[in-house]
């Protein structure tokens, strides 16, 4: 499958969920069942070697490609999760999105140190979501191999509050 066979499986929401924004909805990608093994394939020949010990998916969405991933390369899933979602003792971390204000957390006893972590999520847009995930992952300690994101919109800038992590994304958009 082209990038351009990937991208054509997403579908693009005008003005979601405010307007002036165009949503990059990958439902329309994960529900072709030859679009979402294209991803976790691609991603699991990227990481096969690594020696993963875990990996983060962010809520929501990057719960579904996190799952998949650490399942085939038989390492643990750790989800982030919006606030008062986690039962036991966590941290957290506040970040801007390109339309609000929030925050995610991850339970403390989830990362050991020294673990090797590969974050995962299907967008990247302004960068504070993986950044506010990065920034938990190293306070508890656990080493960042990379960030992967599905769908990257390089109009934002988001890797710019990523400079210090190798990101993979696998569809880039420019614009809106």
């Amino acid at each position: 499958m082209t990038t351009d066979q990937l991208k054509s499986k997403i579908r693009n929401v005008p003005d979601f969920p405010i307007k002036g924004i165009m949503f990059r909805d990958i439902t329309t990608l994960v529900k072709d069942p030859a679009a979402f093994k294209y991803v976790i394939d691609t991603l699991t020949e990227r990481y096969r070697d690594r020696k993963i010990d875990q990996i983060i998916g962010i809520e929501s969405r990057g719960f579904i490609f996190g799952g998949a991933l650490a399942h085939r390369l038989g390492c643990g899933f750790i989800p982030a999760r919006k606030p008062g979602k986690l039962p036991a003792e966590t941290i957290e971390e506040s970040y801007e999105l390109e339309y609000g204000r929030t925050s995610l957390q991850l339970h403390i006893d989830s990362i050991k140190k020294g673990d090797r972590i590969v974050i995962i999520d299907d967008l990247l847009a302004t960068g504070g979501t993986i950044r506010a995930t990065a920034n938990m992952v190293e306070r508890l300690g656990g080493e960042i191999l990379e960030i992967a994101v599905v769908v990257e919109l390089t109009f934002l800038k988001g890797r710019e509050k990523l400079k210090n992590y190798n990101i993979y994304s696998m569809v880039e958009y420019d614009s809106e």
